[in-house]
């Protein structure tokens, strides 16, 4: 849902409110639904994958980030996405292990789906859940083509850099760990570079980063609140 998300972030103040948002949705219909039905679909959706609210961390960093990096959106959605919503993290393993020119198996993807969920979905359920990843990873620029679904290498940027070291670091991972995980993988750029791009986040106030005798130290405290970083 990456130009809804667009759209709604674009027709509302850069601090609005929850109710704000879900006002623009609903009430301006910003998004030019043609029914009241569609404008509550979209309202819920939207809310599910990036909670639209200042009072959660996650969405209130992303918002920051998104309004510092307009060529950074597309990685920052999928980011959060990821990050909320964990059946579709399932589906990153099998895109990740693409090299770039090739072409998406659908059975990789399925297997990865039916080893984490078991059989807890259906086959009509399964379909639809890889046609929307598939959608997302295109959307994030991972994936191109329209029948045939070829990997490509994103470009990351220092802001989604930043973002993607604080999902890591959310998750329990220091230092140089925080290059590593997955939400690091997403960005497609080795954990070197990846040292450069956080070097030029620091410099644009997203984070600290200090380096010493080979050990790498990350934090956040121009993210985070006290209360928060307790």
């Amino acid at each position: 849902m990456l130009s809804e998300l667009r759209t709604v972030l674009a027709s509302c103040r850069p601090d609005a409110s929850r109710t704000e948002y879900l006002s623009a949705i609903n009430d301006d219909n910003c998004l030019g639904k043609r029914s009241a039905v569609a404008r509550k679909s979209s309202c819920q959706h939207l809310a599910q994958l990036y909670a639209l609210d200042a009072d959660v961390p996650l969405f209130r960093i992303m918002r920051r980030c998104w309004y510092a990096d307009r060529d950074g959106q597309s990685l920052l959605a999928l980011l959060m996405a990821l990050a909320r919503d964990p059946i579709f993290r399932e589906t990153a393993p099998p895109i990740l292990r693409l090299r770039p020119g090739e072409s998406l198996d659908r059975q990789q993807m399925t297997d990865a789906l039916n080893q984490s969920l078991g059989s807890r979905l259906n086959e009509s359920t399964l379909g639809t859940i890889m046609r929307n990843a598939a959608s997302s990873w295109s959307q994030s620029g991972h994936l191109r083509g329209r029948r045939r679904k070829v990997r490509q290498r994103v470009t990351s940027t220092p802001v989604t850099t930043a973002f993607a070291l604080f999902l890591g670091y959310l998750t329990g991972a220091r230092g140089a760990a925080l290059f590593e995980t997955l939400w690091a993988q997403v960005l497609d750029v080795p954990a070197s570079e990846l040292m450069h791009l956080a070097t030029d986040a620091r410099r644009l106030g997203f984070l600290d980063i200090r380096q010493s005798g080979g050990v790498v130290d990350v934090a956040f405290s121009r993210l985070l609140d006290p209360g928060e970083r307790r």
